[in-house]
């Protein structure tokens, strides 16, 4: 089986699961073009943890609607692809000597299923989601994706749902026009992505203020860190739905 790519994608608003877009069509468009996977590893901006990781282990993951103050056509969703307990198994197994907890019941949250939907309608695929463990350096997160690496041999696509500029208490969404430090950031992160340079997006509050404002509580950013980190160094790295809507990055980049 060839090398599955890893994927970080900016998922942006949970709208995006049932409106066609921009962005919707991309993400269709890669589920198409991209090799079929065997699985899929999510790690999500929306689901973290303190002490330990967790994977969902569940055969049959819910789907959780873990947002308020959207149509109910957006709560209606179902998105009812199978679990992977075996897999789950496997990423306790990488991600060793740490605690991985298998959690029998977590389904698959908005930042799984909202670009999933679009991605693989069929829901065919088996996917597991992991936690972000908030108690862990920026480091250690960046670790764990290059200790994962190896899923990619094995068929498993690994994903990461967030976004690298998410500061919501800075966007107007009346007003979609980026803030300039919105825009500054979103270009230093895709130079340093794209020459390998990954240290500076590791340590990201040594980018200064536009890194501060831009990455804010860091769950959205994280999950960048996982895909970066299951990179081979000198692997070809690309970017789509590249733009910034309000104070968020829609920004992709696919890793091989």
């Amino acid at each position: 089986m060839s090398r599955m790519p890893a994927l970080f994608v900016g998922h942006g608003s949970p709208m995006n699961a049932i409106e066609e877009n921009a962005w919707s069509r991309d993400w269709a468009r890669l589920g198409a073009e991209l090799p079929r996977p065997k699985a899929i590893l999510m790690v999500s901006a929306h689901w973290e943890t303190r002490g330990a990781s967790a994977v969902s282990a569940s055969a049959a993951p819910e789907t959780i609607h873990d947002f308020f103050g959207f149509p109910q056509a957006l709560f209606d969703v179902r998105y009812g692809a199978p679990g992977d307990p075996a897999l789950a198994a496997r990423v306790a197994d990488l991600l060793a000597p740490d605690t991985v907890v298998q959690h029998p019941t977590r389904g698959l949250d908005h930042g799984a299923w909202g670009v999933l939907a679009p991605m693989y309608p069929q829901a065919d695929i088996p996917v597991i989601q992991l936690s972000l463990d908030r108690g862990q350096s920026d480091r250690w997160h960046y670790e764990a994706g290059r200790r994962l690496a190896p899923l990619r041999d094995e068929g498993v696509l690994i994903m990461g749902s967030g976004d690298i500029v998410h500061n919501l208490r800075a966007a107007d969404f009346r007003r979609p026009e980026a803030p300039p430090w919105a825009d500054r950031f979103n270009e230093t992160a895709k130079r340093l992505i794209l020459a390998g340079d990954h240290d500076p997006l590791i340590d990201w509050r040594g980018l200064g203020s536009d890194a501060e404002a831009s990455i804010n509580s860091a769950e959205h950013y994280l999950p960048l860190l996982y895909v970066l980190g299951a990179q081979t160094p000198g692997e070809p790295v690309s970017f789509f739905t590249d733009d910034v809507f309000a104070a968020i990055s829609m920004t992709g980049v696919q890793v091989g």
